[in-house]
């Protein structure tokens, strides 16, 4: 995955937009200083973007982009279901840790705050968690029906577990500028409570 989450490099608003979250975060970003990332004037941006909230939509359907090239693709990874799931986690849970990425992380949670006033980004946060469930969820039915799993787990309930872990993990490292032992904990939940018995 790259460090830098915008798919097309050739958008250079996205990136320039990309750059001004990490340095300003989202409370103190304004078109201007993405207008500056971008070298170019304010009123050049405003022919694209009537407003920094309709750039930042944009840029979040950009980020979905990225994001469901980066985590990987379960079907790719050797090993069992099993593996393919601790993978897909793993990609989900943790990142590149770069500087950038850490700042852009913070900026996003900043909009998350914004998202239960704000329809709009809502429904744009909800793609993320909607994709990652699905995803989630399909690999452990893969794994319930090769016998990785016990056959009474749900893989419904088991991802919405999981992704809930995982955005948790995510608020942590923001918040407490540490997820220790996050990973751990995903892992015990897949390998004790959902193998555990398992044939």
């Amino acid at each position: 995955m790259s460090d830098d989450p915008v798919p097309d490099r050739t958008d250079d608003i996205m990136c320039a937009t990309y750059r001004a979250l990490c340095r300003h975060g989202y409370a103190d970003l304004t078109m201007q200083d993405i207008a500056d990332e971008w070298q170019k004037s304010k009123a050049a941006l405003h022919y694209h973007y009537d407003t920094k909230r309709g750039l930042l939509l944009a840029f979040l359907d950009h980020l979905f982009d990225a994001y469901t090239d980066g985590v990987a693709a379960p079907d790719e990874v050797p090993g069992d279901a099993a593996d393919r799931l601790r993978t897909l986690i793993d990609d989900a849970l943790d990142p590149p840790r770069t500087a950038a990425n850490e700042e852009l992380r913070t900026a996003l949670f900043e909009i998350k705050a914004r998202a239960p006033h704000d329809e709009d980004f809502r429904d744009r946060l909800e793609r993320f968690d909607r994709y990652l469930h699905g995803e989630v969820r399909r690999v452990v039915a893969e794994c319930v029906d090769a016998g990785v799993f016990r056959a009474d787990v749900d893989p419904e309930t088991t991802a919405t577990l999981l992704v809930t872990l995982v955005d948790g993990g995510h608020s942590r490292r923001v918040v407490l500028g540490d997820d220790e032992g996050v990973r751990a904990a995903v892992r015990a939940a897949i390998d004790d409570r959902l193998a555990g018995g398992a044939a």
